[in-house]
């Protein structure tokens, strides 16, 4: 490449008399201008693949000064926020988390105060996109002193950390997940192993306690004794089962059953358990489908549950048995860790009952574990319970609020429709999608990112909040239509339905759904929720969320 430049000449009089032209080869030069712009659109790009973005403030005017890309991590542009300079209020007003805002202050405060010439730090903290979305930014800042050392300038660069940030706490929740599940294995392995070697000690004590009371006269001074021996050697021989079924070490005989036939065979049984002063309700499902399990293990199953909630209403109450078919599908199956893809049949126990704390759900299978009174209780019966339905090849869960009663739900695989067909099936018909904005406000975090998740894929525009407070705020300043809240039941410190009638104040043009672990009728009877409402039980499915979502968005 050439650059020719064109010098003109001029003669006594002033005219133009001739021209000088001088030539030079500028290839290097072009060569380094197109190899800096190639540097700068692949620096650029890097910015953007690696959510970085530069700022700078200046402590004098209390001014920022943003780029491009920092503004991309945020999801806006310089245009929309008025320009690439902002005073430190506003910008921590329009994108600092509330609950963060103090801790970046703390730490601004340092930088200023520091004497520090080489102070710099790493932060990270909750921000707010400009959708009214949650993420996680690593704010990476230095300092510049003035002669004096007075901090005359910041400067830093932002990284949106927010995929790595829920990748944590996934692997979080996943980590205790297996962490409880260890547990509770090398406690079922102990227990297992003391029954099984202490059931040898007691078939020898039961064994000769019995003969010695088959040869002794009812007369006999010592015949007392023995028989309290045997008496004794009863009750522990019935532990050890119980520890046993726990530790799903026990012989099993499996059939195909209909839980159905089953609850309404245990129906007099039942009853006559929990008492006259609670009322026993069975909502059963037609046509449910077979499981394959022990017949007398899952009648146990149902008497514990039973029992146990009977203890939690001393004052009387309600307790509800409903059956369902469910699908557990693979986004639900990688959120919990014990959990297999495919078709089950769910059994529901629910009680109005006292209900528990987190401290209590955290143990409340693990055996010996009791909150009855002394000589009130084993705390064998929830352990016998999970060990029967682990070796049935399901799971149980538990969803308990104190003072909000407690919904064992248990998942049998079931066995009257072959799995691939239902994947077919699925395939086949597709699941509805939509373009609405949909706030979802759920306490916990998992739920959240698994509901937003699920939703988000179907083409849904999806706010989210952990609380009620910051759901109201987003119906209160959110431009955009929200078309549906999605909210939980029970949440802390405003609940859902009282969320919904705050949020009718601010804006109308919104439909409802709840969400709770607790059952339909359960929430029914508590108060909670009328009978009508919109609502979806946890643990969900990506179908069976999609289409109560279409479903209510089309009514």
């Amino acid at each position: 490449t050439e650059e020719m430049t064109i010098t003109p000449l001029h003669n006594e009089r002033g005219e133009v008399s001739r021209f000088i032209a001088i030539k030079q080869d500028i290839t290097e030069r072009k060569r380094a201008e197109e190899a800096l712009h190639a540097s700068e659109a692949q620096l650029s790009n890097a910015l953007r693949i690696a959510h970085l973005g530069h700022w700078e403030y200046d402590v004098a005017s209390d001014l920022f000064t943003f780029s491009d890309h920092f503004y991309s991590i945020f999801r806006t542009t310089a245009e929309r926020e008025g320009g690439y300079t902002m005073p430190s209020a506003q910008y921590a007003q329009r994108f600092v988390h509330p609950d963060d805002r103090s801790v970046v202050s703390v730490e601004t405060q340092k930088a200023l105060e520091t004497t520090d010439p080489h102070f710099s730090r790493q932060l990270e903290h909750r921000i707010i996109y400009a959708d009214g979305k949650v993420g996680y930014i690593a704010v990476r800042f230095f300092i510049v002193k003035d002669d004096h050392g007075r901090t005359v300038k910041t400067y830093g660069v932002n990284q949106d950390i927010t995929e790595r940030k829920r990748a944590e706490q996934e692997m979080a929740s996943l980590q205790e997940q297996l962490r409880q599940s260890q547990k509770m294995e090398a406690i079922g392995q102990l227990a297992g192993g003391v029954a099984h070697d202490f059931n040898n000690i007691l078939t020898v004590i039961k064994g000769y306690s019995q003969l010695s009371l088959n040869e002794m006269k009812e007369e006999d001074p010592f015949r007392e004794n023995i028989e309290e021996i045997k008496k004794s050697a009863d009750l522990a021989a019935n532990l050890t089962r119980q520890l046993l079924a726990f530790s799903r070490r026990q012989i099993m005989e499996m059939k195909i059953l209909d839980l159905n036939d089953l609850i309404k065979n245990l129906d007099k049984m039942l009853r006559r358990v929990i008492g006259e002063d609670i009322e026993l309700v069975t909502l059963l499902t037609e046509d449910l489908g077979r499981v394959n399990a022990d017949p007398g293990q899952i009648e146990q199953v149902m008497m514990n549950l039973a029992v146990n909630a009977r203890d939690a209403m001393s004052k009387g109450g309600k307790l509800t048995i409903e059956t369902a078919d469910v699908e557990l599908d693979e986004e639900y199956a990688r959120a919990h860790i014990a959990v297999k893809p495919g078709a089950y049949v769910m059994l529901s126990v629910s009680d109005s009952g006292m209900g528990m704390t987190q401290e209590v759900r955290d143990r409340v299978f693990e055996p010996f574990f009791t909150t009855k009174e002394k000589g009130k209780g084993t705390g064998l019966g929830l352990s016998t319970v999970y060990g029967i339905v682990k070796q049935s090849g399901g799971n149980i869960w538990v969803y308990s609020e104190p003072g909000k009663g407690t919904t064992f739900k248990v998942y049998l695989p079931r066995v009257d429709e072959p799995l691939g067909e239902i994947k077919e099936k699925v395939v086949e018909e597709g699941l509805p999608r939509g373009s609405e904005t949909i706030l979802i406000v759920e306490d916990g975090e998992d739920v959240l990112k698994l509901a937003g998740r699920i939703l988000n894929r179907q083409g849904y525009t999806v706010l989210e909040t952990t609380n009620g407070s910051e759901a109201l705020r987003i119906c209160k300043e959110e431009k955009q239509p929200i078309h549906l809240i999605l909210t939980d039941v029970v949440m802390p410190q405003m609940s859902g339905r009282e969320l919904i009638e705050r949020c009718r104040e601010v804006r109308q043009d919104f439909k409802v759904i709840y969400m709770s672990g607790y059952t339909d009728n359960t929430i029914t009877h508590h108060g909670i929720l009328e009978k009508g409402m919109n609502y979806i039980q946890k643990p969900f499915t990506i179908e069976i969320l999609t289409r109560k979502v279409r479903q209510v968005l089309d009514e």
